[in-house]
């Protein structure tokens, strides 16, 4: 089965020509080595996925050419427990990160609008 069309099915990626861009562009590695979409894939093999900032490290376990329900696509892999360790602690780290700022309750009024702007003009005198 191709990897492209695994990737789709596994749910990995919303459409085939995104996960055929993925592996492309290398964001895809089969047991240590950049493949190409067309890569016949076979159970058992590790894979290396980098999606939206995450790493993913999976084992195959079972091969789907239909995209089916996300209950059905999850028994298609086996992440391993240092990969979903490794996600939750970026995940809470970017949540962290987050939470010092806080979007104003409302728009600058006029006054505040003018103190902008001649903040702005500081550095062109």
């Amino acid at each position: 089965m191709r990897l492209d069309l695994w990737l789709w099915a596994a749910r990995f990626y919303r459409t085939r020509s995104l996960a055929r861009q993925a592996v492309d562009t290398g964001r895809i590695q089969v047991d240590g080595q950049r493949p190409k979409p067309s890569r016949v894939l076979r159970g058992g093999e590790a894979l290396s996925i980098e999606r939206s900032g995450e790493l993913f490290e999976v084992n195959v376990l079972g091969l789907a050419d239909i995209r089916g329900p996300a209950s059905v696509a999850q028994t298609l892999y086996a992440e391993s427990d240092a990969s979903k360790a490794r996600r939750a602690e970026l995940r809470a780290q970017r949540a962290a990160e987050r939470a010092g700022y806080q979007a104003p309750e409302h728009k600058p009024d006029k006054r505040a609008r003018r103190l902008i702007r001649a903040l702005g003009d500081i550095d062109a005198t």
